[in-house]
């Protein structure tokens, strides 16, 4: 199984530890932030495949981590977790209900739609293999 890191972003701390620790049970390495100042120092100092904005944070804040983190990274995908699935979804590349299964369901769908930074092929193979 390859090896994602996560970053986690919410302002609750004890749904983003509980969302952290399932990602962490699927294979992820998860670096949390619970504050958007954290989550962008986080984003720019780190190297990430993937970033989850909870439903914690309001809706217009996560949309503006999304297009600064875009604005550093735009092959980074940013997934919105919303509280509704007919929440709308602004911003990120992806949004899916705060379900945890299907959380861990959607993601290796919006991964492969985004290429690795580095061109390795190996991204997409080895999603596939985890789908």
């Amino acid at each position: 199984m390859p090896h994602f890191v996560a970053l986690a972003v919410g302002r609750d701390p004890l749904l983003l530890e509980t969302r952290s620790q399932v990602l962490r049970s699927d294979g992820y390495t998860v670096v949390t932030a619970l504050s958007s100042n954290e989550a962008l120092q986080q984003f720019r100092s780190g190297d990430f495949d993937l970033v989850i904005l909870c439903h914690s944070i309001p809706i217009l804040e996560r949309e503006r981590l999304a297009d600064a983190m875009h604005a550093h990274s735009p092959n980074t995908p940013v997934l919105m977790v919303s509280r509704t699935s007919n929440e709308q979804q602004l911003g990120g590349d992806a949004s899916v209900a705060s379900d945890p299964e299907q959380l861990l369901r959607d993601i290796p769908s919006v991964l492969e739609k985004f290429p690795p930074e580095n061109g390795s092929p190996v991204l997409g193979s080895s999603l596939r293999r985890r789908a």
